[in-house]
């Protein structure tokens, strides 16, 4: 929830909104880390316009197809609801060329656009199947191939990239997950970010929606605009979950990051209860300390989607518990009301509850599923 008055300090025209815009407002960016250049994002509001000038405000959120979904999803998909609640077009791009410029799936394009299908489907079921269009309110896929053939978007490729320095570029490897000093051997990698930027100019869109670590994505998005006279996307920054055996520390680098190169560290949204109470198990969680992945959990999944965490400790071991605020479960965590173990499986049967859509959805059409599963083996 944002601070009305701190808003509009920092952009004065959100005190011509009246209430029911500033529930719209509050709803896009109220539980976001961070949204930078939000002036964008409240002019569309303030004045029904948008980027195309339809008055449809759009936003993106572009994915690699790149293997087996993980609980960073539900963290984007929450902000997705939310963006579809309060009448945006969101656009799923399927970003299948930049996955293979990243050497995804050994740059087997057909293996790549597979997985993003399986990824077409995901998200449908978190998303509770939306309609989808292009319509307020709606839902829509859009892979890069199909965009790819315009020589108007090369063009703009070219042009975000004009300028720009080798250096400059180097800085914002982390989007794809590589060392600012990893790609001097393929020139291809260099274009990535003027192509992630491309795609948000292509496809006029309002609101850039990433995980923190798409931050310098979206910000060389924004220097782009700035030398070209482009109008600027406002950015809506989700958080990182940490991994289960990480101290939940915030690092620049995003060491801490939940990563499924860690299986037993990282959750995947096909994890069935039993299989995330035994990674739970092994989650960092120090009574004595307020950082813990376990809290992570709670604060930006669980609490968002249900309002409460339900804890069922074993009958010998105490009654039924249900928290609603965060605080009040970590202060019951280091005084010892709660156990750390059943915090631990509270947090698991939260996180198999909200993933329930997708294991029902993957049990009536496997097919998907299990091609990827036999990518990914």
């Amino acid at each position: 929830m944002f601070d009305k008055e701190s808003l509009i300090e920092r952009c004065p025209r959100v005190a011509e909104l009246d209430d029911s815009a500033l529930e719209r407002l509050n709803l896009m960016i109220g539980f976001v880390d961070e949204s930078v250049g939000i002036d964008h994002l409240v002019n569309c509001i303030a004045d029904g316009t948008s980027a195309k000038g339809d008055g449809i405000i759009r936003c993106y959120v572009g994915f690699e197809p790149s293997g087996k979904a993980h609980i960073g999803w539900k963290v984007i998909s929450l902000q997705m609801k939310r963006m579809l609640d309060a009448g945006a077009n969101v656009l799923i791009f399927l970003a299948d060329w930049h996955a293979w410029v990243n050497d995804k799936f050994g740059g087997v394009m057909e293996d790549i656009q597979t997985t993003a299908t399986y990824m077409e489907e995901t998200f449908r079921a978190l998303l509770g199947n939306p309609p989808e269009g292009e319509g307020a309110g709606e839902l829509r896929f859009l892979w890069a191939s199909s965009i790819m053939d315009s020589g108007d978007y090369w063009a703009r490729v070219l042009r975000c990239s004009k300028n720009m320095s080798l250096a400059r570029v180097r800085r914002t490897f982390s989007i794809m997950g590589r060392s600012e000093d990893s790609s001097d051997g393929d020139l291809s990698r260099f274009y990535y970010p003027a192509l992630q930027a491309a795609d948000i100019f292509e496809m006029d869109i309002d609101v850039a929606i990433g995980g923190m670590d798409q931050r310098k994505a979206h910000m060389y998005m924004r220097d782009v605009a700035d030398r070209w006279g482009w109008y600027k996307a406002t950015c809506l920054h989700t958080p990182i979950i940490s991994g289960l055996k990480s101290s939940g520390a915030r690092m620049e680098s995003f060491d801490h990051k939940m990563s499924k190169s860690d299986p037993s560290g990282a959750i995947l949204l096909h994890d069935d209860e039993a299989k995330l109470s035994k990674k739970m198990r092994k989650a960092y969680l120090d009574p004595e300390q307020p950082d813990s992945p376990v809290y992570e959990l709670i604060e930006h999944i669980i609490l968002p989607e249900f309002g409460e965490v339900v804890v069922t400790p074993k009958p010998e071991f105490g009654e039924p518990s249900t928290w609603t605020d965060l605080d009040s479960f970590k202060s019951a965590v280091a005084d010892g009301t709660l156990h750390p173990f059943d915090a631990k499986m509270g947090v698991a049967a939260g996180l198999s509850r909200g993933l329930a859509v997708v294991s029902e959805h993957f049990e009536a059409n496997p097919e998907t599923l299990e091609r990827v599963n036999e990518l990914t083996k």
